[in-house]
């Protein structure tokens, strides 16, 4: 069961998380600025080859969404390629595409962003078009119309179609009570069907100013001519007054929640979610950079223990995982879950993997372990060199859940830090059964004559 394709995010109009486990670049080369209307602009100088990643970030995500508009986020995503005041519909794809570049966009409960990667020398005419979108975008009721049966057909393809993204989906609403992220951020269905053109413009004018947006580059670049590019381009917008937050706080759970979904699937699912901490503080906090660390002792690699004891060892999983990420705006979980081989059951995979758990809560980890998860991260540094996207999305992760660039640096030193008596302590602490909520799937009979549900067209996100 692959956790790590459940995160809060959707991106590619998939979903996409990255592991804190997979270490940040180093920072040399870094360079910021801001501009007087707050808009803040990082370029990272990368001359291995004539190319460059190009991202706006926006604070803002799922996650500020209000029950019966959720979705918004994301369908406004969308939007934001049908066109403004100088671009027709389709029209900011095509430049890029003939550019010799790639484009597109993502949303998560966080943040929404969208990115290029191009030749260096198409650079100055992204940021224009990136700045043309963020103040002149043309929200038109019939492109609205046709892009909102697009993502509600994309929820249905990725979602209601899939028995695993079911389970993640319900697993997240029973985890969370009253935190935003208990929303999908491809937003429930009834909402998508009531969602108005209105409601659209109304977040695109409430969130997307230069005030809540940040601009990313990296690669074959000098910082001071992009810097000079971008406020060329967004140096005459004002800032825009931003709405106050309101996230409700997740209350304390008081006990072990259990759901079951029914689903057309050939084999029964196993998720497993626990309330853990997130970095509050980089300098001062331990525990989250030692569950990272017990993150990947579990999951981290072919031999780790989840894959060599449950899979090849027992054989009661055909599949296992583990995820954390302890990075993120709001509440974060450490996720466990699998497929039970055939002739197992669900209940058996639960205990056998709360087993592992414990048994590092009782014996610890080796040296051997610990070094092996410290060597793959800084082998996991290296390379992330080789691509100028990573390494922008790297920053801009940092960015958009309060965190700064410059912590990268020292959040590695923290993780490479952990011992193994930390790993031990968290795996004691926080994996009981009152912070723990468990999603199961009941595999129903599969229609043998149901075919695949076309991909729709204008799914380009």
């Amino acid at each position: 069961m692959d956790l790590r394709r459940f995160s809060n995010g959707i991106a590619l109009c998939g979903v996409f998380a990255t592991s804190w486990l997979c270490a940040p670049l180093a920072w040399g080369n870094t360079f910021e600025t801001r501009l007087d209307n707050g808009l803040r602009v990082i370029v990272k100088e990368d001359h291995r080859a004539p190319v460059a990643a190009h991202m706006v970030w926006y604070r803002v995500g799922a996650m500020d969404e209000h029950d019966g508009t959720t979705g918004v986020a994301h369908l406004l995503e969308h939007l934001m390629f049908k066109g403004t005041k100088k671009l027709k519909a389709g029209e900011f794809n095509e430049i890029v595409a003939q550019a010799g570049g790639n484009d597109n966009a993502f949303t998560s409960h966080d943040y929404t962003a969208y990115y290029q990667r191009v030749p260096v020398a198409a650079l100055p005419r992204m940021i224009e078009l990136e700045a043309d979108r963020m103040r002149n975008l043309r929200i038109d009721d019939d492109e609205f119309a046709r892009e909102l049966k697009v993502v509600m057909e994309e929820r249905r393809l990725r979602t209601d179609d899939q028995p695993q993204a079911q389970v993640y989906e319900q697993l997240m609403a029973s985890t969370f009570i009253a935190h935003p992220y208990r929303r999908p951020v491809i937003g429930w269905m009834n909402d998508l069907e009531h969602l108005q053109p209105q409601d659209a413009r109304d977040w695109y004018h409430r969130w997307y100013a230069p005030n809540n947006a940040y601009v990313v580059v990296v690669g074959d670049v000098e910082h001071q001519k992009v810097f000079d590019l971008v406020k060329k381009q967004y140096g005459g917008m004002k800032a825009d007054p931003l709405p106050v937050r309101k996230i409700t706080d997740e209350p304390p759970q008081l006990g072990m929640r259990r759901i079951i979904v029914k689903a057309p699937a050939e084999l029964p699912q196993l998720a497993m979610a626990w309330k853990v901490p997130r970095i509050k503080d980089v300098e001062n906090d331990r525990e989250p950079y030692a569950l990272e660390v017990l993150a990947g002792i579990l999951d981290g690699h072919a031999a780790s223990r989840l894959p060599r004891s449950l899979v090849r060892g027992s054989q009661v999983a055909v599949e296992v995982g583990a995820y954390y990420d302890s990075t993120a705006r709001g509440e974060v979980t450490f996720m466990l879950g699998g497929t039970p081989a055939r002739g197992k059951t669900v209940a058996e995979l639960e205990t056998a993997l709360r087993a592992e758990v414990s048994r590092i809560a009782d014996e610890g980890v080796s040296d051997a372990e610990l070094e092996r998860i410290k060597t793959l991260t800084v082998a996991s540094e290296v390379y992330k060199r080789d691509s100028t996207y990573v390494q922008a999305m790297e920053i801009g992760r940092l960015e958009a859940s309060g965190y700064r660039w410059q912590d990268a640096d020292r959040m590695l030193e923290k993780l490479r830090s952990v011992t193994a008596a930390e790993v031990q302590a968290v795996a004691r602490k926080y994996f009981g059964d009152d912070t723990l909520t468990v999603a199961v799937l009941d595999p129903q009979p599969v229609d043998p004559d149901a075919k695949p549900r076309p991909r729709p067209e204008g799914l380009l996100h």
